[in-house]
């Protein structure tokens, strides 16, 4: 009987045909195939009731050959191992792709958090940080907050590791309040991201954006973000949508009319003056600029075909390899979405750089930094997908994958 494949060997495909394209040499693949550190813990906790329950945490590290590991703590009732390393890995990835000299990192405690108060949730987290503090710290693993956690996870964190250091150490995490070391631009940071990069490749393209029409599927931080910025860039944003289904009007949106409207009845369907249309639909609408924001997967080999736009910008992981591929051939120009969502990475790596310094930025500055990484990221994986002739998804992940082959070759293996 066949086993069914995990995310964890699917991943592991990935790269092997990646390292293929890349004629990586085994020893290099034996490093990069594995995780580099992976702890379990098993922690008691004291409930409100005064019962002692115990939970399982993890901290995974896929590797640091470029620095230290970079990655979100999340908490949720059906965790597993793969999951965690699998998401360690991409990380590593993601950050070499930008060019930010981190590693990749996860972790994640397998509760529900809904069903804990305050109190408790802050006695686990506290235990949890006490649990991995053995591996983490401003220059071996810095966390930071995923599904289920918050910036108050990370004050709970960064307060935990300092009172054992007898000091303060901010930068031990990201996305901490701005009061404890946080960095101001982090709201934004995945939608500026994201437009950096289309403003990039209409400049490419030779697509002037004033005028220029968009569609934004999904009206959550990042969508409603997306609309917005790209409306001040002079685009016509012609329909957008939530769970609840879509909105479209050829003469084009107000996204703060939408975002107000949305506020009030908890969806952007119905607002008055557009046509209902389904998220299937909208996917599929004419328009210069694409932006799914909303769920993973919802683009493939079946869908693809039909999509009218000339960008994508997958800031949701939209797309599968067959979709990226599809789009490719057809001359679609793809922001994937290993580059197209990497906004928050990166501000929280600038977070981390402001408190290694002791020094602060203004927004505007942070800003800057974040379109400039954007920017730079985008234009690499354009020449490597034209060197190669491969689709922008590829381009990426073999520039990514290149870059920390080169930094583990470099160093050599210890002894």
């Amino acid at each position: 009987m066949a086993t069914e494949q995990t995310a964890w060997d699917f991943w592991g495909e990935h790269f092997h045909g990646i390292a293929d394209r890349l004629h990586l040499e085994d020893s290099i693949r034996q490093v990069l195939s594995h995780c580099q550190r992976e702890l379990t813990v098993n922690f008691p906790v004291q409930m409100d009731d005064g019962s002692i329950k115990t939970f399982t945490g993890y901290w995974v590290e896929h590797n640091t050959a470029r620095g230290p590991a970079k990655g979100g703590i999340y908490y949720h009732q059906s965790i597993l191992l793969d999951e965690i390393k699998v998401l360690a890995m991409k990380l590593t990835w993601k950050c070499a792709l930008v060019n930010i000299p981190l590693g990749g990192g996860r972790g994640g405690v397998v509760v529900e958090p809904k069903y804990l108060g305050q109190q408790e949730l802050e006695n686990l987290t506290r235990r949890y940080a006490t649990e991995i503090s053995l591996l983490i710290g401003p220059e071996r693993a810095i966390p930071g907050p995923g599904a289920n956690t918050s910036p108050q996870t990370m004050a709970w964190i960064m307060d935990t590791f300092s009172m054992h250091q007898g000091y303060t150490v901010p930068a031990v995490v990201t996305v901490k309040p701005i009061s404890l070391g946080g960095t101001l631009g982090r709201n934004e940071a995945t939608a500026r991201a994201a437009c950096a990069t289309i403003r990039r490749a209409a400049q490419k393209m030779r697509l002037r954006l004033n005028g220029a029409t968009a569609v934004v599927q999904g009206y959550g931080n990042a969508g409603a973000i997306s609309a917005r910025l790209l409306h001040m860039l002079g685009c016509k944003v012609v329909a957008v949508s939530d769970y609840k289904g879509g909105v479209y009007n050829p003469k084009g949106l107000d996204p703060m009319a939408i975002l107000r409207h949305k506020m009030t009845t908890t969806t952007v369907a119905g607002f008055p003056g557009t046509e209902a249309v389904t998220n299937e639909e909208l996917l599929e609408l004419p328009c210069d600029i694409l932006v799914p924001a909303a769920l993973p997967g919802l683009v493939n080999a079946e869908n693809a075909p039909r999509l009218k736009a000339r960008i994508v910008a997958d800031t949701a992981c939209a797309l599968d390899q067959q979709a990226d591929e599809i789009l490719h051939d057809r001359g679609v120009f793809l922001i994937p979405c290993v580059l197209a969502n990497a906004g928050g990475l990166i501000v929280s790596y600038l977070e981390w750089v402001q408190n290694r310094q002791n020094f602060y930025w203004t927004e505007d500055e942070v800003n800057s930094h974040l379109e400039r990484l954007m920017i730079q990221s985008l234009d690499d994986v354009c020449d490597v997908a034209s060197e190669y002739k491969v689709d922008m998804s590829t381009a990426a992940y073999m520039l990514a994958i290149g870059r920390v082959a080169e930094a583990v070759r470099k160093r050599g293996i210890y002894p």
